[in-house]
C-alpha cells in the first residue's frame, strides 16, 4: 500500500474516533441538562438523519471535487457542529450538523480507494477501513466514557493558559475541546491526501434526476435475489446495532448498577466481540458461502433476550462478547456479498449510497420505536425481550425468503432443462 493510503486511513480513524467519543459526551450533556430519557435515542437519530435525506446527492458531490477536499470540507462541518454546543445550541441540533458532515464524508472515504489503488488491493483496503472503523468505535466509546468521568474533567479543567481566559469552565466544554482537537487532527491529515488525478464525467446537478437515478439503483438492488437478502441483513444489523448500544447503557445502569462512565466500557466490549467475529468470518467464510451465516443472526436475537437474566458484571462481559462475535461473524460476509452484487449491478458509489440509505433508515426507524417505548415507561426487560424477538424473527423471515428464492431458481432451472 502506498503512503497516500495510510494518510487516508489516519484521517478516517481520527474522524470516526471523534464521532464516537462525541456521541457519549452529548449523552452526558443531555443527562446534566435533566433532559427526558427519550431524547437519548433521538440524539443518534439526529446524526443519521442527513444520511437518509442526502443519500441521492452526496455521491455526486463526492465525484464533483477531489475526494481529499470533500473529506476536508466534511470535517470542517463536523468541527462547526461541535462549536455550536459551545454557543449553547441544543445538543440534538448540534449533533445533527455533525451528522451532516459525516453523510458528506462517507462516499468520499470509500470512493477514493478505487482511485488510489489497483482492483486487486481493494478487498484488503476495505478490510483495513472496516477494521479501523471498528477500532475507532471501541476507542471512541472508551474515550467518551473517560472524557465525562469526574477525574478526567477535573484534570482537563485544571489546565491554565497564562494571561488568557479560555472561557472553558464546565466538564462538557473541556471534553468537547478534546473532541475538536481530534477532528482538527483528522482535518490536517485530509490536507495531506494526494490528488489522484481522477476526473469524472460532468456530474448531474438536477435534483429530480439524481433522485430518479437513486430510486432506480435502489430498486435494482432490492429486486436482485442475492442483493435483497444481503441488503436486508445489513440493514437490520445496523438498525439493531445502534439500538443495542443504547439498551446496553440503560441495562448497565438498571440491572448492573454501573455508573455512566463505566457503562460505556460495556458498549466497547460488544464492539470488541464484533471485531473478533469479523476477523474470524473474513478468514473462514468465502464469498460463495456467505449466506450460510444467516442462522447466526437468529441466534444473536435469542441470546440478546438472555440479558434479562443477567445481574452480575462477571456474566455481562462474556454475554456481550458473544453477542458481538455472532454479529461480526454474520455481517462481514453479508457486507462482502452486498458490495459484490452492487459492483456487478451498478457502480460502487451508487451501491454504497443505496446501502447507506437503507441502513440509516433502519437506524432511524428502530431508534424512533425505542424512543417511543422509553417515553411510554416500558420496563427495560420488556424492551430487551421485544428487541431480541424482533431481531430473531426478522432474521428467520429473511432465511425463509432466501430458501424460497433458491427453490424458485431451482424450479426455473428444471423448466429450462425440460425445454431442451
Amino acid at each position: 500500500m502506498n503512503r497516500g493510503f495510510y494518510t487516508i486511513m489516519a484521517a478516517q480513524f481520527f474522524s470516526s474516533l471523534a464521532d464516537n467519543a462525541l456521541f457519549f459526551v452529548a449523552i452526558d450533556l443531555l443527562t446534566s441538562m435533566k433532559a427526558p430519557a427519550s431524547l437519548t435515542p433521538l440524539l443518534k437519530l439526529s446524526f443519521v438523519l442527513f444520511y437518509v435525506l442526502l443519500a441521492a446527492f452526496v455521491g455526486a458531490f463526492a465525484d464533483a471535487l477531489p475526494k481529499g477536499r470533500v473529506m476536508f470540507i466534511a470535517n470542517l462541518i463536523k468541527i462547526g457542529g461541535c462549536l455550536l454546543i459551545f454557543a449553547d445550541v441544543h445538543p440534538l441540533a448540534a449533533y445533527a450538523v455533525v451528522g451532516f458532515g459525516a453523510a458528506v464524508y462517507s462516499p468520499a472515504k470509500y470512493g477514493i480507494l478505487t482511485e488510489l489503488l489497483p482492483p486487486e488491493k481493494l478487498v484488503a483496503a476495505n478490510g483495513w477501513i472496516e477494521g479501523l472503523t471498528v477500532s475507532s468505535i471501541i476507542f471512541g466509546t472508551v474515550l467518551g466514557g473517560l472524557l465525562v468521568a469526574k477525574r478526567t474533567s477535573q484534570y482537563l479543567l485544571g489546565f491554565d493558559v497564562p494571561l488568557i481566559d479560555t472561557g472553558i469552565n464546565t466538564p462538557t466544554e473541556a471534553a468537547l475541546c478534546v473532541v475538536v482537537a481530534i477532528y482538527i487532527a483528522a482535518t490536517l491529515f485530509n490536507l495531506r491526501i494526494p490528488l489522484t488525478g481522477a476526473v469524472y464525467a460532468h456530474q448531474e446537478r438536477n435534483p429530480i434526476r439524481l433522485i430518479a437515478d437513486f430510486a432506480n439503483c435502489s430498486a435494482t438492488l432490492w429486486k436482485d435475489k442475492l442483493g435483497q437478502i444481503s441488503l436486508a441483513v445489513t440493514t437490520l444489523f445496523w438498525g439493531a446495532g445502534a439500538t443495542l448500544q443504547l439498551i446496553v447503557l440503560k441495562w448497565a445502569e438498571k440491572s448492573l448498577g454501573m455508573p455512566y462512565e463505566k457503562a460505556t466500557s460495556l458498549v466497547g466490549v460488544v464492539a470488541v466481540g464484533i471485531a473478533l467475529g469479523a476477523a474470524a468470518s473474513a478468514r473462514l467464510i468465502p464469498l460463495r458461502k456467505s449466506l450460510t451465516v444467516i442462522p447466526l443472526g437468529i441466534a444473536m436475537g435469542v441470546i440478546v433476550m438472555g440479558m434479562t437474566l443477567v445481574t452480575s458484571v462477571s456474566f455481562a462481559y462474556p454475554l456481550l462478547i458473544l453477542i458481538g462475535v455472532l454479529s461480526g461473524f454474520f455481517v462481514v460476509p453479508m457486507n462482502a456479498l452486498l458490495q459484490h452484487r452492487g459492483h456487478v449491478l451498478m457502480s460502487a458509489g451508487h451501491s454504497i449510497a443505496v446501502q447507506n440509505f437503507n441502513e440509516n433508515l433502519s437506524i432511524l426507524t428502530m431508534l424512533a420505536v425505542y424512543a417511543i417505548m422509553i417515553s411510554m415507561n416500558l420496563d427495560l426487560n420488556v424492551i430487551i425481550i421485544l428487541f431480541g424477538f424482533s431481531v430473531a424473527g426478522t432474521m428467520y423471515a429473511i432465511q425463509r425468503k432466501h430458501a424460497a428464492n433458491q427453490a424458485e431458481h431451482d424450479s426455473l432451472a428444471l423448466i429450462g432443462e425440460h425445454k431442451h
